[in-house]
């Protein structure tokens, strides 16, 4: 396979948006953007039309609370780390093929095509309801601005959205003994007018829906058919905020008394689409993102934490369910909803709120990004929750990716160098265990095809680190240093295996470690990125003339204990 053609696959790889209240945790990182960007790198290798966005999430409550602890504009908070966040996806090496935010114009009119057209088909509608007001500050509270004991499982510090204790969706007013988060007095609930989704109306066709949903990972699909047999009820879509996208003018029902903006549960998901739209603007063809979302043959994963799935497994197939219901050209629903698990730091679950869990870019002044990359991609919570252990990731980095991989690649170019000039060796005729070290590479490559489709991502690694061992294994066996003093043609056939099989596998660590497998192509001679070359592989041809070896990877010094 070389570069993608019109009959390649559309994939669609949709990344949690994150909020500008803070950078990036590893649990962050382990949780959606790493697994993102392992599937999306993959599908580039195989040949498919791929499609990574995301963009900081200007919108969210987070972003107006830390404005109003700093006395700042909630647009100055976002202008703040929307440059950390490009910076970090950089150095670690996230491929997004736009990462925007929901501050854009485009934003906001894809946002208001949406409202309009559920509107329209009467699945938005007013209600007058009780929302919390802060007598001392004088204003309604938005959700997150309201915390207190949560209903269901009796933690005492959940959010008026949600509890992350329990994962349960709430209601602000549903909060025992509630306190606003502003002054800490005790709130009140005052009557206003609000739009609200009429998800009622759409629970029967999202319950078909869901059930038809194959392959999806249990704690995802069992919770979100869960919460519809539960019961949809109608759930306001907008808040008073002064902050937020508006409604659309027509429809506006701000008063003096209250100003009204679209509420970021509601608009942030849109983001998936206004992002693959801003893309195609840019792109120079405006209407590329068609391909992705009305292009029925087309497939979409949304990477995300647990904590999301129900905006990405209920709330948007919702809304995307109600623009179909009378549009000419559909919008494709999730083909799947890989949410990842939690990550937790001795017990605790990686927060920037409560400070638990260093940043990104800390981590990244002391590991390399491919190291990173590596020693998170062994411990991805993709069914359980995974405690993280910086002694563990030092330990996956030293005693796997070092001393298993880095050293077969640096020991077979370093012989090959001594022996041969640095040049590819012509082999003898090849018996049953060079055949065997080759089958076995193409295996595993075809192997963790199957797992990255499945989104198996620590499987499909697990099968790349199988291949180097079987590589290691098949020197130690053959031990060419040995015979380079007795038998140059067996040494030169076994040299020329084993970097027929180095070729391969740096096929399978690539969505892994990137900038690793993309040096070493160039040190066996590959032409243009490896990206360009197909998920298999190739044979490095005779005559090749070798890079200098050099440590692929850097061993990592055993961190201080408390």
């Amino acid at each position: 396979m070389s570069s993608p053609t019109d009959t390649s696959r559309h994939v669609l790889v949709a990344v949690a948006w994150p909020y500008a209240n803070g950078l990036s945790h590893l649990g962050h990182i382990a949780g959606c953007y790493l697994p993102a960007d392992i599937f999306a790198r993959y599908h580039r290798i195989a040949g498919d039309r791929v499609l990574m966005v995301s963009g900081t999430d200007a919108h969210g409550t987070p972003i107006t609370v830390k404005a109003d602890q700093e006395g700042v504009d909630p647009a100055q908070i976002v202008e703040r780390y929307h440059p950390r966040f490009l910076e970090q996806w950089d150095r670690l090496g996230i491929s997004f093929d736009l990462f925007t935010t929901t501050m854009t114009d485009n934003h906001r009119e894809v946002t208001w095509d949406l409202f309009r057209r559920l509107h329209a088909a009467g699945y938005i509608d007013t209600k007058t309801t009780e929302q919390f007001f802060d007598p001392q500050a004088d204003r309604f509270l938005p959700d997150r601005y309201v915390e207190g004991t949560c209903p269901s499982c009796g933690s005492p510090d959940a959010r008026g959205d949600q509890c992350d204790g329990c994962g349960a969706t709430l209601d602000p007013i549903d909060l025992i003994d509630p306190r606003s988060k502003l002054t800490g007095a005790v709130p009140e609930p005052r009557e206003t007018e609000h739009y609200f989704l009429l998800l009622p109306k759409l629970q029967e066709e999202l319950a078909t829906w869901l059930a038809g949903r194959e392959h999806w990972r249990s704690h995802v699909i069992n919770w979100a058919q869960g919460f519809v047999r539960e019961g949809l009820h109608d759930r306001a879509i907008t808040r008073d905020l002064a902050w937020g996208v508006p409604i659309p003018p027509e429809l506006d029902i701000s008063t003096e008394a209250s100003e009204k903006r679209i509420y970021v549960w509601f608009e942030a998901v849109i983001g998936y689409l206004s992002a693959s739209k801003e893309w195609a603007q840019r792109s120079g063809d405006p209407d590329a993102w068609k391909a992705w979302w009305e292009n029925p043959e087309a497939e979409s994963y949304y990477f995300i934490g647990k904590d999301n799935v129900p905006f990405h497994a209920v709330f948007w197939p919702s809304y995307l369910l109600g623009h179909n219901t009378e549009a000419e050209r559909p919008l494709n629903l999730p083909t799947n909803v890989p949410a990842n698990q939690y990550v937790t730091f001795r017990g605790a679950k990686a927060s920037k709120s409560r400070n638990v869990g260093k940043s990104l870019l800390d981590y990244l002044e002391a590991y390399g990004a491919d190291e990173l990359r590596y020693a998170l991609a062994t411990i991805l919570p993709e069914q359980a929750d995974t405690d993280l252990a910086e002694d563990e990731l030092v330990r996956r980095i030293n005693d796997e990716l070092v001393a298993t991989w880095g050293n077969l690649v640096n020991r077979v170019l370093a012989m090959t160098r001594k022996n041969f000039d640095g040049e590819v060796p012509a082999p003898g005729e090849l018996d049953e265990r060079d055949h065997q070290l080759l089958a076995t590479v193409d295996e595993q490559l075809a192997e963790q095809a199957r797992m990255i489709e499945a989104v198996e991502l620590r499987r499909a690694l697990k099968a790349a680190l199988a291949g180097a061992q079987a590589a290691n294994g098949y020197l130690n066996a053959l031990e060419p240093w040995q015979t380079a003093k007795t038998d140059r043609d067996r040494t030169a056939t076994t040299l020329w295996t084993a970097l027929q099989a180095i070729n391969g596998l740096k096929v399978a660590f690539a969505p892994f470690t990137p900038f690793a497998s993309e040096k070493l192509h160039g040190w066996l001679g590959g032409e243009g990125d490896l990206v360009d070359h197909g998920w298999q592989r190739h044979e490095v041809p005779v005559g090749t003339n070798l890079g200098a070896p050099a440590p692929l990877f850097q061993k990592m010094d055993e961190p201080e204990t408390d």
